[in-house]
């Protein structure tokens, strides 16, 4: 802990690509700890137009391995499966998830069959598993949208403090992917397209942001 402390200078504003390279010099955890970044946006969560959501594909992924569930017809299936889907089918998972089996990362549907999907809203709600036209999956591509999460594609919605909390990526990771990865292009695009300011003083976004292990 002292060690760690001795690097770190209390009231220096770091940059995101220092932090990014600090966090290779004080993490000394067994495994392959996730790098969270959150962001502090000055907004106001409980005015409708402030309500900040969407999602954007990190250009080097997660580094996690994302497990994809595809509740879809059969004319779907090869569809999902070719695209790298890890389990696919309709009925028989709608029943299990009924019997609490909810051991996936995302589930990706397509809007003819929302009616068996949308009775399971109650088990996959607060599990942040319910599928959604405006997350992208509940699609008609299916295959698109496996590949892209895949790939790396996460979804952030701002919390009730108005921060944004969002893995970006895995301690074993070199320095400049952590860097391409919390570039805010989609993010601030997404904010002013709705006219809400990014941040109060932009000048000070790292003094507005944190990023560490987990």
């Amino acid at each position: 802990r002292k060690l760690v402390l001795s690097k770190i200078e209390p009231n220096k504003v770091y940059k995101l690509g220092e932090a990014a390279a600090l966090l290779k010099e004080i993490t000394f955890t067994k495994f392959d700890a996730s790098v969270d970044l959150d962001v502090r946006l000055g907004v106001d969560p409980r005015k409708s137009n402030q309500m900040v959501r969407g999602v954007v594909t990190l250009p080097h992924g997660t580094g996690k391995s994302v497990r994809v569930l595809v509740l879809c017809t059969p004319d779907k299936e090869k569809e999902a499966t070719e695209a790298g889907a890890d389990y696919v089918g309709l009925d028989e998972y709608v029943e299990k998830i009924k019997g609490g089996w909810t051991d996936v990362d995302v589930i990706i549907t397509t809007p003819n069959v929302m009616a068996k999907v949308g009775a399971l809203g109650r088990i996959l709600g607060p599990r942040g598993l319910m599928p959604n036209p405006k997350t992208g999956t509940v699609t008609m591509e299916v295959g698109k949208a496996v590949k892209e999460v895949k790939a790396g594609k996460i979804d952030f919605k701002v919390d009730k403090f108005g921060i944004v909390h969002s893995s970006v990526g895995r301690q074993r990771q070199r320095v400049h992917e952590y860097d391409s990865e919390t570039q805010t292009d989609d993010r601030e695009r997404h904010l002013r397209e709705k006219h809400i300011p990014l941040y109060d003083d932009e000048s000070r976004l790292a003094d507005r942001s944190q990023i560490g292990c987990n």
